[in-house]
């Protein structure tokens, strides 16, 4: 079993700078509610990696007065370079960590920095046998993190055949594909394509200021002010997905959806739905 965490935000968490329609409308609105699950204890050692950002400075400016402001006392930003995938200091400083956060930005950034490297298979060491141990993620930095992500995608009004990019992620779950933004931005129709392609593989789709803390490797917990669906095609019916010609609709019978809210919870082995109490 595994003994760590993920938790993956779908972007745009309440933190300094950002301001929320949620927070002004939804009456259970928690400030900082996400980012206070990064750790357990306010001294464990957070280190933030903002591999997938084109401008790192504004993230570490940002998450550092956030997270002054939650009363973190144990946190720094690790920079991963390209010929720097296997020092000693990186690999003592995420063996000392409690919680590894990944930024959001571009998610090919970190697939391209991290596909290879040690660094990578000591996360997913410490993921799998360390208790509490947990792998964080924001916007492109959640959506890496499955076996499988997406690359690139349209977001048209209609999935269309060879209209998206799948490739290899970090691998830290391998029965889910994330997507983030996932109201804001209208991307259905793309995670729709992505499971129906992968019908052993959970949809994840993650509102903004929204997450779901997943626990055992399969336990998962909606958290934050929005919503996150979660689509399932493994008992689709009628489908052209592997007749259709380059440029052509794709349909689809029976696809599963759930909805889950602040508290609610699904077990994805399982596959149990339970509603906030």
């Amino acid at each position: 079993m595994v003994k760590g965490r993920l938790l993956i935000i779908g972007g745009k968490e309440d933190k300094d700078g950002n301001h929320s329609q949620m927070e002004d409308r939804n009456r259970d609105f928690l400030p900082r509610e996400i980012l206070k699950l990064l750790t357990a204890s306010k001294d464990d050692r957070i280190e933030v990696i903002t591999a997938a950002s084109s401008e790192p400075e504004s993230m570490r400016e940002t998450y550092t007065k956030t997270f002054n402001e939650i009363g973190y006392s144990n946190f720094d930003f690790l920079d991963i370079c390209d010929d720097q995938l296997h020092t000693d200091y990186q690999f003592k400083r995420v063996s000392a960590a409690k919680t590894v956060f990944f930024t959001g930005g571009d998610q090919a950034r970190i697939y391209e920095k991290l596909k290879q490297s040690a660094l990578r298979n000591l996360l997913k060491e410490k993921y799998t046998n360390e208790k509490d141990f947990t792998i964080a993620g924001t916007s492109a930095g959640a959506m890496c993190i499955p076996e499988i992500i997406i690359m690139e995608a349209e977001n048209g009004e209609a999935m269309l055949e060879h209209d998206i990019e799948l490739n290899s992620g970090l691998g830290f779950i391998d029965n889910c594909i994330i997507d983030t933004h996932f109201i804001h931005r209208a991307r259905f129709g793309r995670l729709a394509h992505a499971v129906i392609l992968n019908r052993h593989c959970w949809g994840i789709g993650l509102g903004e200021d929204t997450a779901l803390l997943i626990e055992e490797g399969a336990k998962a917990t909606c958290r934050g002010s929005g919503m996150v669906w979660l689509l399932n095609a493994e008992n689709i019916g009628q489908t052209n997905i592997n007749t259709a010609e380059e440029g052509s609709p794709v349909y689809a019978e029976n696809l599963t959806i759930h909805i889950l809210t602040d508290n609610c919870m699904f077990d994805f082995n399982k596959k149990i739905f339970k509603g906030a109490e």
